[in-house]
């Protein structure tokens, strides 16, 4: 909206011209993002409360969990509604890129609300059964990425795949990539969910793969910095940095209330939504792969799942004292503070290798 209002004032006052810049809008609207969550937060949290919308804790969980049974949860809320607003105040509404990130995102939320308030209803831990979660989400991932795919200008790089340290391989997978998208989507807005089991385990990763795709939308998007890189030119994609700022401000704003001890948890509004909005991002900006980089930490917890099911089926036997892995942590002894730090250390090292491999090709 500024963008639109205040940019075409610079022909009268010069001073409006650095709204045209991305940088500028990027920092604004992570700005914008975090001091609203501050401002409301503590209104959010006490409306949450009124209403009884308390974290119901599972019986096979950790025991030093039972204390946060009541804390309230769906504050994914907040960090949608804070990023959404500001996406529209400094976003170039005109690209459609910010259109189908922004509007994935929300409709991941509407099924993660969906899915917390049957958990509310029902006082319980099951919300909507996981076959129909995953198929609704399978759904709009396919609308989002399918669109992508139909909308393409002839000769884009839409289905080609950008490879982490080479050049020239990049191979096109053609109708093909519509399938692979959608499991980038999915794939990531449920390792983030799974992830979110501690005070801030997923909110400080997800900030920090936030401002990696910021920067990766913003070379991107840009043809001279796209060329020295060789990296793919992808015409719009700049405005993808504005969306990822206010997902980082917004993601700031909630972690001031949900660090340890948390005053409130995001819930699966908000897990699903910021998992889909990374997994969104990646596919747009033609990052894909690099996800499994930057957002490394959701996979190892995701593997550990997998890992675990799969050998206590095979074997009868479990890898992991419990799954996720930050809850095995716990099992051995690990306070949630150490799990919670030495998480994000792990984080930020995976993110400054993906930072390296835009340059190591």
């Amino acid at each position: 909206m500024f963008y639109h209002v205040l940019f075409p004032l610079h022909q009268t006052f010069s001073v409006f011209n650095v709204f045209r810049y991305l940088t500028f809008r990027t920092a604004y609207a992570a700005l914008t993002a975090l001091l609203v969550s501050i401002l409301i937060g503590p209104y959010v949290i006490s409306m949450l409360q009124r209403l009884q919308v308390g974290q119901v804790i599972r019986q096979d969980g950790p025991k030093s969990h039972y204390s946060k049974a009541g804390t309230p949860t769906m504050g994914g809320l907040l960090i949608i509604g804070t990023m959404a607003l500001s996406t529209l105040l400094w976003a170039n509404l005109t690209m459609p890129y910010v259109w189908v990130a922004l509007l994935t995102t929300l409709a991941f939320g509407a099924v993660g609300f969906w899915d917390d308030y049957l958990k509310k209803v029902r006082k319980s831990s099951a919300g909507l059964r996981a076959t129909y979660k995953l198929l609704l989400e399978i759904a709009i991932a396919t609308v989002a990425v399918g669109l992508l795919y139909l909308t393409a200008e002839p000769g884009s790089n839409v289905t080609r795949l950008n490879m982490p340290f080479f050049k020239q391989l990049q191979p096109d997978l053609g109708a093909w990539y519509i399938l692979f998208g959608v499991l980038v989507i999915v794939g990531t807005s449920n390792a983030v969910n799974l992830t979110d089991g501690l005070d801030g385990l997923a909110t400080g990763p997800y900030i920090i793969a936030a401002f990696v795709y910021a920067g990766i939308a913003y070379v991107v998007g840009n043809a001279n910095f796209a060329e020295y890189l060789n990296l793919m030119y992808i015409r719009g994609a700049g405005e993808l940095a504005v969306f990822c700022g206010a997902l980082l401000g917004a993601s700031l704003g909630f972690l001031w209330f949900n660090a340890y001890p948390a005053q409130i948890f995001m819930g699966d509004v908000g897990a699903l939504a910021l998992g889909g909005a990374l997994g969104t991002v990646a596919v747009l900006a033609k990052h894909e792969l690099l996800l499994l980089v930057i957002g490394g930490l959701f996979v190892i917890e995701t593997l550990s799942v997998i890992i675990q099911v799969v050998s206590f089926k095979l074997t009868g036997r479990r890898v992991f004292r419990m799954a996720p892995l930050h809850h095995h942590f716990e099992a051995k002894g690990w306070q949630e503070p150490k799990v919670i730090v030495r998480f994000w250390i792990i984080a930020i090292t995976l993110a400054l290798f993906s930072l390296s491999t835009l340059k190591l090709r």
